[in-house]
């Protein structure tokens, strides 16, 4: 069982990172700067997916949090005025996104895999021993 009250503290780090890494993308490397955001918005994605199934597997969580990133960069091939208008708001812009890119599937899936190996760790430090 995932705590909410945690993860929901770690949806704001790392949203609060991945608007960081926008902000400041030009004293960043160009490999943080170009992906790091993408990567961060899947991680949040994973995140989120905890907080909303507490009692689903790692695996679970990471398979739907995945393919709604995937599902989102999908949509982005679809372009009609109202959707546009909702992406040209900065939270449509940040959530939706613009343009389909299959880096930001790579992306995604190294995020998601973040998500996975960090939930693994913790619950290894945290397990009580007996």
């Amino acid at each position: 069982m995932r705590n909410r009250l945690a993860y929901s503290a770690a949806v704001v780090v790392v949203i609060g990172l991945g608007l960081a890494s926008r902000r400041f993308s030009s004293q960043l490397p160009d490999l943080v700067a170009t992906y790091a955001g993408d990567t961060l918005w899947a991680l949040a994605a994973f995140l989120g997916i905890g907080i909303l199934f507490p009692r689903w597997t790692t695996f679970r969580v990471g398979i739907a949090a995945w393919l709604f990133a995937v599902a989102i960069e999908i949509s982005q091939l679809y372009h009609a005025p109202w959707i546009d208008q909702i992406r040209h708001t900065t939270a449509g812009g940040l959530i939706l996104g613009f343009d389909f890119l299959w880096s930001d599937i790579v992306c995604y899936s190294v995020g998601v895999g973040l998500g996975c190996i960090l939930e693994m760790i913790s619950r290894r430090m945290f397990q009580t021993r007996g």
